[in-house]
């Protein structure tokens, strides 16, 4: 946008839905979303940490799955800012956060369990519900939702 007296950037936010509602897989458990998690994971399962979000709807339809951090053999950064605005970009009403532990250990360190804790009160905020969050290795996966973590 120009305007006579100074520059205004244009901010466009756009979601590309190219896969029908009918056609999208839909999680029911937290097994349901290890498989979509694994195959995520899998080029990083033992080398270094990858955290991934899936985005849902209301019916809990896989609407995208998105990388949302990268690290080392022992941690990530996670920006929940990066989670929630493309939460809202795609109209999402629940997500599901998944990191792996390159260890093999699917115990949740103190900084998962503060991660979650935050992720979950910042969603609360605008109304998307954490539905779990999973640690996964390449041979089991954690769930914060089945160990009343959540």
């Amino acid at each position: 946008m120009k305007v006579d007296y100074f520059n205004i950037p244009e901010i466009t936010v756009s979601y590309k839905d190219n896969v029908k509602t009918s056609e999208r897989f839909i999680v029911k458990s937290s097994l349901d979303a290890s498989k979509i998690f694994a195959e995520a994971h899998k080029d990083c399962m033992q080398h270094h940490e990858e955290v991934y979000v899936l985005f849902m709807n209301r019916a809990n339809r896989v609407m995208g799955i998105m990388c949302v951090g990268k690290g080392g053999l022992d941690g990530s950064v996670v920006d929940i800012r990066l989670i929630l605005q493309t939460a809202l970009k795609v109209n999402s009403s629940a997500i599901c956060l998944s990191h792996n532990h390159p260890s093999g250990s699917i115990q949740p360190s103190t900084q998962d369990i503060k991660l979650t804790e935050k992720l979950k009160e910042a969603c609360g905020i605008i109304g998307i519900q954490l539905t779990d969050h999973l640690i996964m290795t390449d041979e089991t996966y954690t769930s914060f939702a089945d160990k009343g973590l959540l």
